[in-house]
């Protein structure tokens, strides 16, 4: 017979002590909550958790230790038509459970009703089909980690898929591959520093389920934004078969990439669960309190508000849904050591009743928390519900996937006649989104590719998505994705074709790290990774998905060409300032100056400009190196730009609080089908310039302040590297020039 003490109502989950294991779980329409414990047959041992306050459930039991599979059955009203969904015939997961066992075996008693009525109470056991809660150990030894805190204007974002991206590794222990400890492997570690890795940005970890009917299809959920337990790391991803060791699994990798000087950042999934619809299965929330977690239809609570295409949506104004999330983002950084979040479908989060507000119930809680407000913050800030593409307008405390930065830069580059003042406006960081509130450049996260849609390499070679192998005749996946495909749409030998995608790639690259904002790089993107055209691979746990390591050694160029870009960014701060451009003049010349409008006290000055007149913080040049007007920026066909960065006009300090000064650059941008003219401006701007990226040139002419590195066949233009104020200089059709001066 076992004990059964009245334990705590807090914390909810199930909490080891040493002595005994503490569970607790809210449910405010309960009669009855009965806790299930399995052994290794399966078999099933009920406890009734007697004790009730503040509709929490709890018990103590001292014979229970980490490793124990558990899950709850709840019983109280069935009544659908009132959005009462109970129904104890039903295993059903602990919101709060720290690690989680086996996955769901569909059968028709996994669902609550029966199939054809929707209505219905279905008396099915599900036990035998469902994955179980697990106790955990709370204890591991971090050895003094410590969190990089990298600054926000010196992190570069690498986003990852835990399985894809080690699984087809050939240098990793076999064991390893697609898991937690891959992601840490040194190796790679070591492709994380060379392409200047600040932070690998983490694909869904927490548990998640195989949709039933991606199974059915012989599919499987590969992105896994179908999450069900948010404090628990993803079983499958763990190299240990053992229960609950996957928790263990993820600490260590924190604390290898920690070691490493890497940020952990997790995206996360609290705007919807698993269990879908009404159609939908019975695993967790629906069962134990469903008009508490769910937002349902008001005037017909049967069915589920629906803002993010998944079926259902988390009522995140309802207080223990609000606790629950908190806990969660809590957990993973006091207990799991991570860096910061990434919000999937943020939008929904902030809908308080239909409309996003600023200012809802869980940003009010994220600001003033102690642990959360401290650590990386990341808004997908969109859903698809009425009014939810709110790029721009998160509170100042966030920072946000910038789609308005992805959308203009593929345009630009594809040469669509939109003008270039909004691609001047994506470049110095989007001040007209984030500056009103008082934000800086790093509010915008940028980024030309993600997890969903094209990769790079499949961005310059398709015009239309090519998604048949989803089984789902084409139809989904977006249908704007803004790419060219450089005159032949998929594989081709053309070499004029290939050279021009290569080229188009360099662009992209180079207009990603060379932006003021927050760089991500999608992994693989640095290699040519293809998915043949797939813009929507959620369900290809296949080599569509997974990176291709053979690419590294086959495009070894560009994986060197992104590393070079990338400490471009690294070694110079004008491209990663913390405020943004205010076109203010600087005092003095060439290597002095002062803080333009920021306040700041000036530099000594130094000679005096030969024309009279100061440089300003950054100047947007036309073609014939003269300053663009107000009218310039208003013709609708210009396809080019120049613009000069002013290394002494930086507004910053360093953390001694002395003034940052770097070098000032040139950065010409062609996206026109024809080689341009531009002209060296004067020598105020500099008397002597070093070209330092010419992206139709692979990798020959490319070099990062820690030094110069060649092609084995450089172009010829590469013997050319020094140019002179006002000297013609010929920007090729669809390429960019970098410029760093060098007097």
């Amino acid at each position: 017979m076992l004990q059964v003490w009245p334990g705590s109502p807090y914390p909810l989950g199930a909490t080891y002590g040493g002595t005994g294991t503490n569970f607790a779980i809210f449910s405010e329409i309960a009669e009855k909550v009965e806790l299930c414990l399995f052994d290794d047959d399966d078999a099933e041992t009920r406890v009734e958790l007697k004790e009730v306050d503040a509709f929490v459930y709890h018990g103590f039991l001292p014979s229970i230790g980490p490793g124990q599979r558990y899950g709850y059955r709840v019983h109280g009203p069935h009544d659908p038509a009132r959005g009462l969904r109970c129904n104890p015939h039903k295993l059903l997961l602990d919101p709060y459970a720290k690690a989680v066992d086996g996955e769901i075996d569909w059968d028709q008693s996994v669902f609550g009703y029966n199939f054809g009525d929707p209505d219905s109470m279905n008396t099915a056991d599900s036990a035998s089909r469902m994955m179980k809660s697990v106790v955990i150990s709370p204890f591991f030894d971090w050895d003094n980690d410590r969190p990089p805190r990298t600054p926000y204007n010196e992190t570069v974002i690498y986003e990852a898929h835990v399985r894809g991206l080690t699984i087809a590794h050939p240098g990793l222990p076999a064991e390893y591959r697609g898991t937690y400890a891959g992601v840490a492997h040194p190796i790679m570690i070591d492709h994380y520093h060379r392409l200047g890795v600040t932070a690998v940005e983490l694909m869904p970890v927490h548990q998640f389920v195989q949709d039933e009917h991606l199974v059915s299809r012989g599919l499987r959920n590969y992105w896994g934004y179908n999450s069900l337990a948010f404090l628990a790391p993803h079983n499958a991803y763990a190299a240990a078969t053992r229960a609950g060791q996957q928790v263990q699994e993820f600490k260590l990798m924190v604390k290898n990439l920690h070691d490493a000087g890497i940020e952990v950042i997790l995206d996360v999934v609290y705007n919807h669960t698993a269990e879908g619809n009404h159609m939908g299965p019975m695993l967790c929330f629906r069962g134990i309190d469903n008009t508490a977690y769910y937002r349902l239809i008001e005037d017909d609570p049967r069915y589920y508000m629906d803002y993010t295409g998944t079926g259902n949506s988390m009522r995140v104004r309802h207080p223990h849904v609000l606790q629950l999330i908190m806990d969660s983002l809590r957990y993973w950084v006091t207990e799991m050591h991570v860096d910061g979040f990434r919000f999937d479908l943020a939008a929904t989060l902030a809908r308080e009743f239909y409309e996003v507000d600023r200012l809802s119930s869980f940003f009010d809680l994220v600001q003033q928390d102690p642990v959360v407000s401290q650590v990386k913050l990341i808004a997908e800030p969109w859903d698809l519900g009425a009014g939810g593409y709110q790029v721009g307008n998160f509170p100042p405390l966030w920072t946000e996937w910038n789609g308005k930065y992805r959308d203009t830069v593929r345009d630009f580059w594809r040469g669509q006649d939109h003008g270039i003042a909004e691609f001047a406006s994506r470049l110095t960081g989007s001040s007209d989104l984030y500056e009103s509130d008082g934000r800086r450049p790093s509010a915008s996260i940028n980024f030309i590719t993600a997890h969903d849609g094209f990769t790079l390499n499949d961005l310059v070679s398709y015009n239309s998505k090519h998604n048949e192998i989803n089984g789902e005749d084409n139809w989904d996946g977006s249908d704007d994705n803004r790419s060219w495909n450089c005159g032949a749409e998929g594989p081709t030998d053309d070499p004029d074709v290939l050279a021009l995608r290569a080229a188009q790639v360099r662009n992209f690259l180079t207009t990603l790290f060379l932006s003021q904002g927050v760089p991500m790089l999608v992994a693989g993107d640095e290699m040519g990774r293809t998915q043949h055209g797939n813009n929507n691979g959620y369900c290809q746990d296949n080599e569509i998905s997974w990176l291709d390591w053979s690419l590294a050694e086959r495009n070894a160029s560009l994986v060197e060409f992104t590393a070079l870009v990338s400490a471009l960014r690294r070694e110079h701060a004008v491209f990663r300032r913390r405020r943004f451009f205010q076109g203010d003049a600087i005092r003095g010349s060439g290597g002095t100056s002062g803080h333009g409008s920021d306040g700041g006290e000036p530099l000594k000055d130094g000679e005096p400009l030969k024309d009279g007149e100061p440089l300003k913080d950054i100047v947007w040049l036309l073609p014939d190196g003269t300053e663009m007007s107000d009218a310039d920026w208003e013709f609708g066909l210009a396809r080019s730009l120049g613009m000069f960065l002013n290394g002494h006009g930086i507004p910053d300090r360093n953390h001694r609080g002395e003034n940052v000064v770097d070098q000032s650059f040139l950065l010409f941008f062609n996206a026109h089908f024809e080689p341009l003219g531009f002209r060296v401006p004067p020598e105020n701007f500099g008397t002597s310039w070093e070209i330092v990226i010419d992206t139709r040139v692979p990798t020959a002419v490319v070099t990062a302040a820690a030094g110069t590195r060649e092609s084995a066949a450089p172009d010829a233009r590469a013997t050319s590297r020094i140019v002179k104020a006002n000297d013609p200089i010929e920007v090729d059709a669809r390429s960019a020039l970098v410029l760093r001066c060098a007097d």
